[in-house]
C-alpha cells in the first residue's frame, strides 16, 4: 500500500520502489510562491522556523495519534528551548487525538490568510470521520506573534464520499497569479482538489476546482507528492505531480508538470518529466526560472527483466532546468558523477530527500540530498547527507561537495544500524544571517527519531555549533516509534 508518511527504511528495504509498487514516500520539498525558495517564519521575527511531525507518536495513550513540533529560529539557531509542540488535544486545534489519526502525516506552510505570519496546513490522513474509516482530515494552524499556538481551523473535504486520506499530499502557491495563496490537496484518487486563496482566518477557501493528471487512482494510489514552484517565470506557481503513469502496463513512477495560469492549474500543457519521488523547485542558476529537482532513490534497475526507466543502482537525482516554456534540459546526478561524495551502491537511496537553499549567500541555490540508506563501516542503513553547491551553470558536481554522517567529526551521535540519517532534510536560515542552515531528520534509536542542526559558516555547512533535538526534550513520548523529525513541513 502506498503511504504518504515515511515508514522505517527496513520496511522499504524489503520492497523498494520498482515499477508500480511503492511502500514509502515523504513530504515534498517545495518553493511555494516563486523561483526563490520560501522559508517559514511563523512569528514574523525575521528568523526562519522549522516545523516537523512526530506523526506516529502516542498522545494520552493513543497510538499513532501524532504531534507537530515547531522549532523557532534565533541568533544561535534552533533548539528545543524555543518551540511549540501541538497535538489534536491542544486547545484550539480541531479534532481529538485518537489512535491512528497520524496528525502531521503531511504538512505545508504558507501565509494562507495574508496577515504576515506563516501558517501550517496539517493533515491527519488516518482520521476516521464518522463511519468513514481513514477519511482523513485537514486543518490550518495559524501563525501569530507567538508563533504556532494551537489556534486552528478545519479545512473541510468537499467530496468525502469519493476518496480516503484527505490531505495525503499538499502544495501551496499562487497558481492563478491573483496574489492569494492557494492550496492543492491530494487524496488516494487521481483527482487533485485546489482550494483557492482568501482563507479569511478560517478554513473556508475562496473557491475550488479540480484537475486530474494521468496517474493511477485507486484505493492504494493517487499522487505520491505535489510540489509547487514557478518553473516558467510567469509569476504563477506551477505544480509537479508525482505518481504512477497509466500509459503502460507497468505503472512506472513518473512526474508531470502542471502549469499555473490565469484560471489556475491546468492539464492543458501538461508535460512528462524524469521520475523521482521527492521533488524540490527553485532557481538554482538564478536565470529567473525555477528548476525541478527529483530524487529517484530506488536501487533496482530492472523489474522481472524489464528495465526501469531512468533508474540507477544506489539512486539518482534529476535536475530539470526551467525555461520560459517550462521544463527544459534534464541532468542526472549519482554518487558516481564527477566528484560527488560517495559511491553508488545498492540501497544507498541517494535522493531519498531533497531541499534547496542558499548556504553561502552567493545568490545561487544549493542542494541538500538525503542518502538515508548509506552503509558506513559495519553500520547498515545508518545514512548520510550530501550537499552540492549552485553556480550560474547549475549544480557543481566537480568540486566543493560535502558529505555528513553521524561519524563526521563534530556531528552529534554515531553511526548505528537503521539510523536513517537524512530521512528528511531542510535548508532554512534559522539564524537570520542570510545563509541557509542544514537541518536533518533521522530515525535514531529504533524509530524514536531525532533532528540534527548543522549551521552555515557563511561559506559552507559546518559542524561548529551543531546540536541534536530529541523527542524527550520536546514534549514527545518515546513510547513506540514516534518518528520524530521524519517529515518536515515544506
Amino acid at each position: 500500500m502506498h503511504q504518504t508518511v515515511r515508514l522505517a527504511l527496513a520496511t522499504a528495504t524489503a520492497a523498494a520502489l520498482t515499477g508500480g509498487l511503492l511502500t514509502f514516500t515523504a513530504a515534498t520539498a517545495t518553493a511555494a510562491d516563486s523561483t526563490v525558495v520560501a522559508q517559514a517564519d511563523f512569528n514574523n521575527d525575521g528568523y526562519g522556523d522549522v516545523a516537523f511531525s512526530a506523526y506516529a507518536s502516542y498522545v494520552n495513550g493513543k497510538k499513532h495519534a501524532g504531534q507537530v513540533v515547531v522549532l523557532y529560529g534565533t541568533a544561535t539557531g534552533i533548539s528545543s528551548a524555543k518551540r511549540s509542540t501541538i497535538s489534536q488535544n491542544t486547545a484550539g486545534v480541531p479534532g481529538t487525538a485518537e489512535t491512528g489519526d497520524l496528525f502531521g502525516s503531511e504538512m505545508e506552510y504558507a501565509d494562507f490568510n495574508g496577515d504576515g505570519y506563516d501558517d501550517i496546513a496539517v493533515a491527519s490522513m488516518g482520521e476516521d470521520i464518522g463511519s468513514d474509516t481513514d477519511a482523513g482530515s485537514l486543518a490550518i494552524l495559524w501563525g501569530s506573534a507567538s508563533g504556532i499556538t494551537g489556534k486552528g481551523s478545519t479545512v473541510a473535504d468537499p467530496t468525502p464520499s469519493s476518496h480516503d486520506h484527505w490531505g495525503q499530499n499538499l502544495a501551496a502557491g499562487d497558481f492563478d497569479g491573483d496574489g492569494k495563496t492557494d492550496l492543492a490537496v491530494g487524496t488516494n484518487i487521481a483527482t487533485v482538489q485546489v482550494l483557492k486563496g482568501g482563507f479569511p482566518g478560517t478554513g473556508t477557501p475562496g473557491g475550488r476546482y479540480t484537475f486530474k493528471p494521468p496517474i493511477l487512482g485507486s484505493e492504494a494510489d493517487g499522487p505520491v507528492n505535489l510540489t509547487a514552484g514557478d518553473v516558467n517565470g510567469d509569476g504563477r506557481t506551477d505544480v509537479v505531480v508525482d505518481g504512477f503513469e497509466t500509459q503502460t502496463d507497468y505503472g512506472w513512477n513518473t512526474n508531470y508538470f502542471v502549469p499555473g495560469s490565469a484560471g489556475g492549474l491546468t492539464t492543458s500543457g501538461i508535460r512528462t518529466l524524469k521520475p523521482g519521488v521527492i521533488t524540490a523547485i527553485g532557481d538554482i542558476d538564478q536565470d529567473g526560472y525555477g528548476d525541478i529537482v527529483s530524487g529517484a532513490q530506488w536501487n533496482a534497475t530492472t523489474e522481472n527483466g524489464t528495465a526501469i526507466p531512468n533508474s540507477a543502482k544506489g539512486g539518482k537525482v534529476w535536475v530539470t532546468y526551467g525555461t520560459v516554456d517550462g521544463p527544459g534540459t534534464a541532468t542526472g546526478i549519482t554518487q558516481d558523477t564527477g566528484n560527488v561524495p560517495g559511491t553508488s551502491e545498492g540501497n544507498d537511496w541517494f535522493g531519498y530527500e531533497l531541499d534547496l537553499g542558499d548556504i553561502n549567500g552567493d545568490g545561487f541555490l544549493d542542494l541538500a540530498i538525503g542518502v538515508a540508506g548509506e552503509n558506513i563501516g559495519s553500520a547498515v542503513n545508518t545514512g548520510a547527507v550530501t550537499v552540492l553547491y549552485g553556480t550560474a551553470s547549475g549544480l557543481n558536481t566537480t568540486s566543493g561537495g560535502q558529505s555528513f554522517a553521524q561519524s563526521t567529526a563534530g556531528v552529534p551521535g554515531s553511526d548505528e544500524d537503521d539510523d536513517l540519517f537524512g530521512m528528511d532534510v531542510k535548508l532554512d536560515d534559522v539564524t537570520g544571517d542570510g545563509r541557509s542552515d542544514l537541518v536533518v531528520g533521522s530515525g535514531e534509536n529504533a524509530g524514536n527519531g531525532a533532528v540534527t542542526y548543522l549551521p552555515s559558516s557563511g561559506t559552507k555547512i559546518t559542524t561548529t555549533g551543531s546540536r541534536t533535538v530529541s523527542p524527550s526534550t520536546s514534549g514527545v513520548s518515546t513510547t513506540g516509534t514516534p518518528q520524530f523529525g521524519a517529515i518536515f513541513a515544506d
